[in-house]
């Protein structure tokens, strides 16, 4: 380096000095570019989780087979409160999970009813028992306030009972707490700005936004409907899956890829790991559901 060069690394070096000297006296301080200030990093390319919904009727081995030829590295299980009482199942969870630690898959405990909005007792005593198993990393719930008909008549009161809900099941247990979200929670109002989107974030350690199109791109695409939470939880610092349908839907054929099959499916969320990669919030994609899926015409 010539002298000349290194006399103008030492102004700048000054400059840059003067610069944050004065923002410090004035209280302003430029922030940080999103994925530094958040932490959070893309999901690798193909990261696939799915939801389990009766373990009662799926033969352990071939969950796991499936899951790992598919890249899946979580697995929701539905689990009743009742649970520990039920042998048989708690026999097929244990096999279940034996092999997924084997695996390094992880399995999560999902859970859920639109009236744990309001009956928080009923969610608490859920996670405590379903967790108390040791057989579960952390919490997945699936509840949905507005499949009630209170939804229609004082919606803010659902949706403040909601993120009460996520609250008190975040401080009950130490373990992550997931929640199934629509895309559309930025719509609801909570007050002072902020939206039903904001408030479940705020409450949970990672979202999985129910992102039901079948097509990756371009208007109402999978990234379209999602943008929004992308956002939302990149400025929160809290991951975001997306996921995709596999069954039958008569009243919404473009929420599914069942009548596209598996093939179609792949190359689709293909897609969508390399479009969704621009936000640093996004965690991967879910399949709802294994049961379903693996019935997928190819």
């Amino acid at each position: 380096m010539s002298s000349g060069s290194s006399s103008a690394a030492v102004r700048t070096g000054w400059s840059l000095f003067l610069l944050f000297a004065v923002a410090l006296l004035t209280g302003v301080i430029l922030p940080a570019p999103a994925s530094a200030a958040t932490g959070l990093k893309p999901a690798a390319a193909g990261t696939r989780a799915m939801w389990l919904w009766d373990i009662g009727t799926a033969q352990p081995a071939d969950v796991l087979a499936w899951a790992k030829a598919r890249g899946v590295k979580e697995i929701f299980v539905h689990a009743a409160a009742g649970l520990p009482s039920d042998t048989a199942r708690m026999t097929r969870l244990r096999e279940l999970k034996r092999g997924a630690d084997k695996a390094r898959i992880r399995l999560s405990a999902l859970g859920g009813d639109p009236a744990w909005a309001t009956d928080h007792a009923a969610a608490r005593a859920w996670q405590r028992a379903v967790l108390g198993t040791g057989l579960f990393a952390g919490s997945h719930v699936d509840v949905e306030p507005y499949a009630l008909p209170a939804w229609q008549t004082d919606q803010a009161a659902l949706a403040a009972g909601l993120v009460e809900m996520l609250r008190l099941l975040q401080a009950d247990d130490s373990r992550p707490l997931e929640a199934d979200i629509p895309f559309w929670y930025h719509t609801i109002p909570t007050g002072s700005g902020a939206t039903l989107a904001d408030g479940v974030l705020a409450r949970v350690d990672a979202v999985t936004v129910m992102s039901y199109r079948d097509t990756a791109t371009g208007p109402n695409s999978m990234t379209d409907v999602s943008a929004d939470i992308l956002a939302r939880g990149t400025k929160a610092g809290k991951p975001v899956r997306l996921s995709a349908e596999t069954g039958p839907l008569s009243d919404c054929p473009h929420c599914t890829f069942h009548e596209e099959g598996a093939a179609r499916m792949a190359t689709v969320l293909a897609g969508v790991d390399s479009a969704a990669r621009a936000h640093p919030a996004f965690a991967g994609i879910a399949v709802h559901h294994y049961a379903s899926w693996r019935t997928m015409k190819p």
